[in-house]
């Protein structure tokens, strides 16, 4: 029986200390579960990761959004699992007993342990994970559709509890990314007019979008023209564009992440009076949030999956994804693709 596997793990500083090497293949405990990897998506944070711009522990296998099926478990309780084709939660671990994971908000929780940063994730054949973390998936279009469960709960955390984005509002995504588009779908499905911002250089990322149904723009906004503004593209100019287009009385929620110390004209917040919100990955209601969206069909995921690689290509996907080519790439571990 093999007793190792091939992952990606980050060791050291920098791109430069992620490696492709050898791990132990996990092992079921009480009310865990052993999920065979079938896809797991490359995600900003991850790029964040690569260069120390997110916290994380060292050594660790990278990968957070993860899809898979249920191979093994560690409780007779939990063998109703097994064989079920899965997203999963990213906490591997919270305290469960200070203030925010007792108001629901494990996110929130300062010991909080996850998956890809703080305990082995998803860039590899198998993955460890209490059952707890476990979300049957809904039939989709898509074999992959499922690999974007946790980003797409993550927008659910930022734009639906509460709700942002009310029928008829006007409302600017900037960054035309990944989150960005399923902020864009998101904010739509609430009944929001949505544009979707970006460069020029955007181009076949906003193409995605149009063909769903999503209005997009090069051009830069208007100012004091929307009623909410999604800052989805983590950079200081795509936040200053949107608080400048924001309405007054607007309300403004970041998603994206920097990675760094920004500079922004925040004095916009004070003279328009805007509300600023965000939300920090996601909770196990933006969980059944989504899964819920993607049940009824609101949200299209499949044409946001562009590439689909082995895991001995990653670096190369890693790279592509900072320098914001396609929109999701997914590494299969066993041979680079689903079919």
């Amino acid at each position: 029986m093999t007793t190792t596997m091939s992952a990606v793990i980050k060791r050291g500083p920098g791109p430069e200390g992620i490696a492709i090497g050898a791990v132990e293949v996990p092992i079921a405990g009480p009310g865990q579960a052993i999920i065979d990897v079938l896809a797991t998506g490359i995600c900003g944070t991850d790029v964040h990761i690569a260069h120390d711009e997110y916290a994380h522990e060292r050594p660790v296998v990278m990968g957070h959004e993860v899809l898979g099926v249920v191979s093994s478990v560690g409780s007779q309780a939990d063998a109703g699992w097994l064989g079920v084709k899965v997203a999963v939660e990213t906490y591997f671990s919270a305290c469960e007993v200070c203030d925010m994971c007792r108001a629901g908000r494990r996110n929130l929780c300062a010991d909080r342990r996850s998956i890809g940063s703080f305990r082995n994730g998803g860039f590899a054949e198998k993955m460890l994970i209490p059952v707890l973390n476990l979300h049957r998936l809904p039939d989709t279009p898509g074999e992959l559709d499922g690999v974007l469960s946790e980003p797409l709960a993550c927008v659910a955390q930022c734009l639906l509890d509460p709700p942002v984005v009310q029928p008829g509002d006007q409302v600017l995504v900037t960054g035309p990314g990944a989150m960005g588009q399923l902020a864009a779908q998101v904010a739509k499905a609430s009944g929001g007019v949505v544009t979707l911002a970006g460069l020029p250089v955007d181009a076949e990322r906003l193409a995605a979008a149009a063909a769903i149904g999503i209005e997009t723009t090069t051009e830069t906004p208007v100012g004091d023209s929307f009623d909410v503004v999604i800052e989805c593209s983590g950079s200081a100019q795509g936040a200053a564009i949107a608080l400048r287009a924001a309405r007054r009385g607007a309300r403004y929620v970041q998603v994206g992440i920097f990675g760094r110390d920004v500079t922004l004209p925040f004095d916009t917040v004070l003279y328009k009076e805007l509300t600023v919100t965000s939300g920090f990955a996601s909770t196990p209601t933006s969980w059944r949030t989504a899964m819920r969206l993607i049940e009824e069909g609101d949200v299209v995921l499949t044409p946001l999956i562009t590439e689909q690689v082995p895991l001995n290509d990653f670096f190369e996907a890693l790279d592509a994804a900072a320098r914001g080519a396609g929109l999701k790439t997914v590494v299969v571990p066993k041979d680079g693709r689903v079919r």
